[in-house]
């Protein structure tokens, strides 16, 4: 079983903010290769059982708040016996990145983003891959009401074709592992190439 597993926060209030991009990303993963597949409730969290490239694959999406993400993870990890390094994807905000990009990449510091900490708090020191989507800097805006809120015009212009560039860069883990997707997915042209 593969696990695309995208961060946000539960909640109709938080729909459409830049830290609900992973959730955003599930969805659409769930309308190409899910339709009329029911969602679940199990381990805290939404879940679609699909196949994707023909691989089982498990779309989750953690239902309490972004700072506890990872005891639903590593309760989907237990049960389906799947090997993190190998079977685990996180669609994630990042706000280092320009918005409109997006970046496959495979271990690394959590980089100050609360969900990423949690999981590693219970993954410890496994190089779990990550699909990071630009959402710009903060700024002057305190960083918390930052992800919290919605994008700019500009900004939504930027972020349409990079969640679906993230949706094909998740297919493409699934079929093809986190080393070809990397090499395909990042030298697209359509990411940031910087860490």
């Amino acid at each position: 079983m593969k696990l695309i597993v995208g961060l946000g926060n539960p909640g109709s209030k938080y729909n459409g903010t830049r830290h609900n991009v992973g959730f955003d990303v599930i969805d659409r993963l769930a309308n190409q290769f899910a339709q009329g597949e029911p969602a679940t409730t199990k381990f805290d969290s939404v879940l679609i059982e699909t196949r994707c490239n023909g691989e089982k694959t498990l779309l989750m999406k953690p239902q309490k708040f972004m700072n506890r993400s990872g005891s639903p993870i590593k309760q989907a990890i237990a049960f389906y016996k799947a090997d993190p390094e190998l079977d685990l994807l996180i669609i994630v905000d990042d706000i280092h990145l320009p918005c409109g990009s997006y970046r496959l990449r495979q271990g690394g510091a959590p980089g100050g983003h609360n969900g990423l900490s949690d999981i590693s708090n219970h993954f410890g020191e496994l190089d779990l891959s990550r699909l990071r989507i630009g959402v710009d800097e903060p700024g002057i805006i305190p960083k918390t009401d930052y992800v919290l809120g919605r994008f700019t015009p500009e900004q939504q212009e930027a972020i349409e074709p990079a969640l679906e560039g993230a949706v094909k860069a998740a297919v493409t883990w699934v079929a093809c592992g986190i080393d070809e997707a990397m090499n395909k997915c990042n030298e697209s042209g359509k990411t940031e190439t910087r860490n």
